[in-house]
């Protein structure tokens, strides 16, 4: 339908019709049943999803960070807040949601030369805040596939890097976060740009991949995209170590440093 006779249907005018197709405005669940009525929709489990994040009015502890950081930052945090899982590649850095403090302090003043102390702040503590979802008395199911790469370099010094891995260990320890190394040595890997957030839906059609690129990070939702990463995923998890060779492994590399 065009806006306007989705405003009448609605019994909205062009502004209010506006604001909800912009996501300024809320919708209510009396008019997300209306919507999905008139397109057809019958799947209930998805029909609830959507009217259940349509009338969501939680104010998230990411609300704080909007204009101060970039808005990915806060939609990030938002989408892994409404995760009912997080399955995520990485080959280069640690996983966000793994890193210590002064990890990801060493990663944004390199990858952002000169970013002063006020803008550098609070990117730390966001990244640290961001760490909830898979802590606490709810944990989110989290599985990450390290690439043995990603463990080696040294972002800042030797201590920080010792400190990171033990910091890996304590996680795996909690019981709630798997984690999977990808070893250098692992014949037939050629997924160096396979890195990926994989967020599990309440239903299947409100999966999304987040994906980061030079220009930015893309939300990824169309179903014929996720296929195609469910894939890769797959694939990239084939070369794995199981996790308990893996907590071993990076056990074995933090004696060495």
């Amino acid at each position: 339908m065009k806006s306007r006779e989705a405003a009448a249907l609605l019994g909205a005018d062009a502004v209010q019709m506006s604001q909800i197709e912009s996501g300024v405005a809320g919708v209510s669940a009396e008019r997300v049943r209306r919507l999905a009525a008139h397109y057809a929709c019958t799947d209930e489990a998805l029909i609830d999803a959507l009217i259940t994040m349509a009338t969501d009015r939680t104010r998230g502890w990411w609300e704080e960070y909007r204009g101060v950081l970039p808005p990915v930052f806060a939609d990030v945090a938002e989408v892994e807040h409404h995760a009912t899982s997080l399955r995520e590649v990485v080959i280069t850095h640690v996983p966000g949601l793994l890193q210590t403090a002064d990890y990801a302090r060493a990663v944004y003043t390199y990858m952002v030369p000169g970013l002063p102390e006020s803008k550098l702040a609070p990117r730390v503590e966001h990244r640290m805040r961001r760490r909830v979802v898979i802590e606490g008395d709810d944990p989110t199911p989290y599985e990450t596939l390290i690439h043995e790469f990603a463990l080696r370099i040294r972002v800042a010094d030797r201590q920080a890097s010792r400190v990171q891995l033990q910091q890996i260990l304590d996680k795996i320890e909690q019981g709630h976060v798997t984690v999977r190394i990808i070893p250098t040595n692992q014949d037939g890997f050629a997924g160096a740009d396979a890195s990926m957030m994989y967020v599990g839906g309440p239903v299947p059609q409100l999966e999304t991949v987040l994906r980061d690129f030079p220009t930015g990070t893309m939300f990824i939702d169309a179903e014929t995209q996720l296929r195609q990463l469910r894939t890769l995923f797959r694939k990239v998890e084939e070369m794995t170590l199981e996790p308990r060779a893996s907590r071993d492994f990076i056990h074995r590399m933090t004696k060495e440093l």
